[in-house]
């Protein structure tokens, strides 16, 4: 599948970490890439014992193929926690009481803050609640709620009384969010009236009443009401909010480390969504350790995730990560361009942001909307930008560098990080570290504790420079234990390929050990003979100063087995050049960057691009209209 002659774009040397930035890094993780190397079950234990556990473990990694011959292992097995007594309940009870937990801008109106103490309340209260509706352990409850405290509040509820939630992100429709409800055999559904984007009002109790209208299998729907303007029928399994909170305080249920914590749809942009299954111990242990170590968040510090609670990002890093590490965590509901392009800078100014994580997606909005936007905003306070998501471009990491962290002189305040990992990893996997090097195009290392490889169909080693599958050898703490009702899907991803996990994602490694993720296995395209990754045509597509961002596709040629056909969003004022030679000029461009073999035979200039709500492009959308297929699903598509 590999081929060593495959043109891939030339990259810069690599970016030092500039001494102003590192001097104000609390976290360094290669003292723990060491132990772990030597002894990776010794340091996941170590550790494990950072946290309360009503029975401390003694076993990292266990079960009978723990070797990393499949899928059946564990991680802390004969420990006992609950992982909200770890997020809440230690820091309420001491000096933490009164440090903000969550910080929540709506789109309009005025700020919410929890304390410590005041989330750990709401959420003993709400968990006594759901436990009135008759929820136990093991009940699964599904969350259709926009980006608000209430949100969080649900989640942790949930988990308190040993129960688990499966969150779908307030935005994907009737017949995705039923299919969800179906799979997961949820007893109660928590949803609110309305949520906001961009200053319209998303009726969200109308969606989920028509999803469980034929579903007999729900007993309860539990109504946030946020503007109680809405006059109609409610369905009659309904029962107010507010009345979850009138009987009593719920203490948290002691569960196994390997006790199920939430059940997580993915996006579906392949195929049918799967509901990825994460536990107590091992997840708990593995998102705050990345927290406190690549991302360099300390208790004290703001931290400001862009995601939602909808996505594996807002479960690790809005919610359950930063209240494990005693951090506040800020977020915000909205779109990050609205009600102004400088709404998203204006908090990072106003609360003093430390450590900032979002999207590439983001940042390449950012860059088409220009840097005045960002450079009229006092950004001092940032030490780390981490991004993840999807494939962080050079441009926009250069860009992001030069105007989100003052550059790469002895000035700069800020590094920009970049990070891989997935829904079934739980947390970040490769990495670059702030001290560390950046090489723009290269999501950096495996981290501490990651066992991860570049292999070929048969799981041998591939060269430095030569493509090939990205592969986890051995289970790590943080990775999904299952796929709801499809073991035999779960199975296949560790036994497809006889290296271990095996990503989906194709990935090259340089000289230093950095990997590249070069776009999904499927996303390969096949010219003449040659295997381009998509990644490597849109990066080089995303370097011409008219292009703010790219999609590629390959559709059937019969001279060259596919053709390239670019999809491209112009920056702004390019627009009317469209007509004046600018394809020309950036077919030429990615000519003179990756070879003839992978210039686009057609360039389209469009407007948006078919995404996920999550912000993948859905490339088989673009083939499907290309070839004039039938797209198939779209409920995952951003509206």
């Amino acid at each position: 599948m590999t081929d060593p002659a495959a043109p891939h774009a030339p990259q810069p040397d690599r970016v030092p970490a500039p001494a102003s930035v590192t001097a104000r890094l609390h976290s360094d993780i290669d003292a723990d890439l060491t132990r772990a190397a030597a002894d990776p079950d010794g340091f996941w234990l170590e550790q494990a014992q950072g946290y309360e556990w009503t029975r401390v473990p003694t076993q990292g990694l266990g079960g009978p193929q723990a070797d990393g011959t499949g899928p059946e292992f564990t991680w802390f097995a004969d420990g006992e926690t609950n992982i909200t007594v770890n997020a809440l309940d230690r820091h309420a009870r001491g000096e933490a009481r009164t440090r903000a937990a969550l910080i929540w801008l709506p789109e309009t109106g005025e700020p919410t803050v929890y304390t410590y103490g005041m989330l750990l309340t709401a959420v003993e209260r709400a968990a006594a609640g759901l436990r009135h509706l008759g929820v136990g352990p093991g009940d699964r409850v599904v969350i259709y709620m926009p980006l608000t405290p209430e949100g969080a509040i649900a989640m942790l509820a949930c988990a308190r009384i040993g129960a688990v939630h499966s969150v779908v992100y307030a935005g994907l429709g009737v017949s995705a969010l039923r299919d969800r409800i179906a799979d997961a055999g949820a007893r109660v559904v928590i949803t609110a009236d309305v949520g906001y984007r961009r200053g319209k009002l998303v009726d969200l109790y109308a969606i989920v009443a028509e999803a469980i209208a034929e579903l007999g299998g729900v007993e309860h729907l539990v109504l946030w009401e946020r503007i109680k303007e809405h006059q109609r029928e409610h369905d009659a399994r309904t029962v107010a909010w507010e009345t979850l909170f009138t009987h009593g305080r719920a203490p948290a249920v002691p569960v196994s480390a390997e006790a199920p914590l939430y059940l997580l749809y993915t996006s579906g942009s392949t195929g049918k969504p799967k509901g990825v299954l994460h536990t107590h111990g091992g997840y708990m242990v593995g998102t705050s350790y990345h927290l406190r170590t690549l991302f360099d968040v300390q208790p004290g510090d703001v931290f400001f995730c862009t995601s939602d609670i909808g996505w594996i990002v807002g479960h690790s890093y809005i919610v359950y990560g930063p209240l494990v590490a005693g951090t506040t965590a800020l977020f915000r509901e909205g779109a990050p361009d609205f009600p102004d392009p400088g709404v998203l800078w204006r908090a990072v100014e106003d609360y003093g942001v430390n450590v900032l994580f979002t999207a590439p997606t983001a940042l390449r909005l950012f860059m088409k909307l220009g840097a005045d936007v960002v450079n009229s905003h006092d950004l001092s306070s940032l030490r780390v930008i981490a991004c993840a998501g999807e494939a962080l471009n050079p441009e926009a990491w250069r860009w992001a560098q030069e105007h989100l962290g003052g550059g790469t002189g002895e000035d700069a305040h800020a590094m920009v990080i970049d990070n891989w990992w997935q829904t079934e990893l739980g947390a970040p996997t490769l990495g670059t570290h702030p001290r560390w090097p950046a090489r723009p195009g290269y999501v950096g290392r495996p981290l501490a504790g990651v066992d991860a490889d570049v292999v070929d169909e048969a799981g041998n080693t591939l060269p430095d420079g030569q493509q090939g599958f990205l592969v986890i050898r051995r289970p790590l703490p943080a990775m999904m234990r299952g796929i709801h009702g499809n073991p035999e899907k779960y199975a296949q991803v560790w036994n497809e390929n006889p290296a271990g996990y095996l990503s989906g994602d194709l990935a090259m490694r340089d000289e230093h050990g950095y990997i590249s993720i070069l776009g999904r296995a499927d996303d390969v395209l096949s010219v003449a003979g040659h295997r381009i990754g998509s990644a490597d045509v849109e990066d080089a597509l995303v370097s011409h100063p008219a292009v703010a961002e790219a999609a590629v596709i390959g559709i059937p040629d019969d001279l060259k087995g596919e053709s390239i056909i670019a999809h491209v969003i112009l920056r702004r004022g390019f627009e009317d050049q469209v007509g004046r030679g600018l394809r020309a000029s950036i077919s030429e461009h990615v000519r003179r960057e990756l070879g003839p073999i992978a210039t686009p035979g057609e360039i389209r200039v469009v407007t948006a691009l078919p995404k996920t709500r999550s912000g993948k492009i859905m490339r088989r959308v673009l083939r499907a209209q290309a070839l004039g297929q039938d797209p198939g699903d779209l409920t995952t598509l951003e509206g």
